[in-house]
């Protein structure tokens, strides 16, 4: 319960971290590109840290581990609050701080990943899957609507209550205790990269993540909401925080449905069928100018992207033996920082160059022809029934 509700104060300061940041590199720079570079400079300590995490992930205590990142996160909400607060943001700044979120994310991704099947027996694994995904969109959902109504009123608000919501996150998990056997591996590359063979070697495994990874990759559109909530819908900052709000709205629906109903036969099929309704509303997302359909489509994007996210995650630690999960964690961290920084900077890259509706348009078209094209790679996964 203490790993729960933390990563939901932690989830909840990260979202508004995340905000406030966002609206502040558009509104100093009116770039899509600059929003784009957001999301690449947060995915690249994933590119150089993540086997590493991994690795530590496996011979270290994971909450402990987790608690290092927070205490990361901690330390960035202080300098954005000064810098705020002083009046020096600058863009090279806020690409800075970027960079150290990510850094941050890179070793609490795997941490977090591998302590939650060493809290709850494998029978319970989906159900635990499903609750925690519950807290984290709990966050996603009251962080983006808090920083939005902040922020409105006193950027420095923001990331004062992001501060504190560290503070009680990191105090939380610093309590978390399991029965931690230290790994016997020493740390080598040899023994760095192996969740990365053990993943590549498991066809099933790969499939799962990497269509992750594609999907996101083209039909995320997270980075340009600013664009659409300051000129598309004109809804401003409290708009965004609504907008950013609606998928976990979705998805926490979905979250709670999953915990008490969950899925158990189809899971393959059931994976490339949730990820190709997502992007299907991708596409009505992107021609909408309307506030109320823009958050349906994103409600409803988000609960289809829950049940991808169960599935893919409890297909990911059951398959893997409990020494390894940190590891195969860390790969599977590299492929959702891909697709969720990287898919950011395509994002606005595409924007810079289409518009956000073009580009929202082609990854919604990008993700439905990733699902048909993995349906034929990875037929193995399309026809996996269960989980065991």
């Amino acid at each position: 319960m203490r790993l729960w509700v933390s990563r939901i104060f932690g989830g909840a300061a990260g979202q508004m971290v995340m905000v406030a940041t966002a609206w502040q590199m558009y509104d100093l720079t009116g770039s899509a590109w600059d929003l784009g570079l957001v999301g690449l400079y947060q995915f690249a300590p994933v590119v150089l840290l993540t086997f590493f995490a991994g690795h530590v992930a496996d011979r270290y205590h994971r909450a402990r581990v987790s608690a290092f990142a927070t205490a990361l996160q901690l330390i960035n909400a202080v300098v954005l609050l000064a810098a705020t607060y002083k009046g020096f943001v600058s863009r090279e700044l806020l690409l800075g701080v970027s960079v150290m979120l990510g850094a941050a994310r890179t070793f609490q991704m795997p941490a977090n990943q591998s302590l939650v099947p060493s809290l709850v027996p494998p029978a319970m694994l989906p159900r635990a899957m499903a609750l925690s995904s519950a807290g984290f969109q709990v966050a996603v959902i009251g962080g983006p609507a808090l920083a939005g109504l902040v922020f409105a009123v006193s950027p420095v608000s923001v990331y004062a209550v992001a501060l504190l919501c560290l503070l009680v996150s990191l105090v939380l998990v610093s309590q978390v205790q399991y029965d931690h056997r230290t790994a016997g591996h020493s740390m080598t590359l040899d023994s760095m990269f192996a969740g990365l063979r053990f993943v590549w070697t498991r066809k099933q495994l790969l499939g799962a993540v990497s269509l992750d990874l594609m999907a996101v990759l083209f039909g995320g559109a997270v980075a340009l909401l600013p664009i659409y909530a300051k000129d598309i819908l004109q809804v401003g900052p409290a708009g965004l925080g609504v907008l950013r709000s609606a998928p976990a709205v979705g998805a926490l629906c979905m979250s709670v449905l999953l915990a008490h109903f969950p899925i158990t036969r189809r899971i393959g099929r059931t994976l490339l069928l949730s990820v190709a309704a997502y992007g299907v509303c991708m596409l009505a997302f992107g021609i909408s100018t309307n506030f109320y359909l823009s958050l349906a489509a994103l409600a409803i994007s988000g609960s289809f992207d829950t049940v991808s996210v169960v599935v893919r995650q409890t297909l990911v630690q059951l398959d893997t033996p409990d020494d390894m999960r940190g590891r195969v964690g860390a790969v599977n961290s590299v492929f959702i920082g891909a697709s969720n920084q990287l898919g950011e900077f395509e994002s606005g890259a595409t924007a810079a160059l289409l518009g956000p509706v073009g580009s929202v348009l082609l990854g919604g078209c990008g993700t439905l022809a990733v699902v048909a094209l993995w349906w034929k790679l990875f037929p193995a996964l399309a026809r996996r029934d269960s989980f065991r």
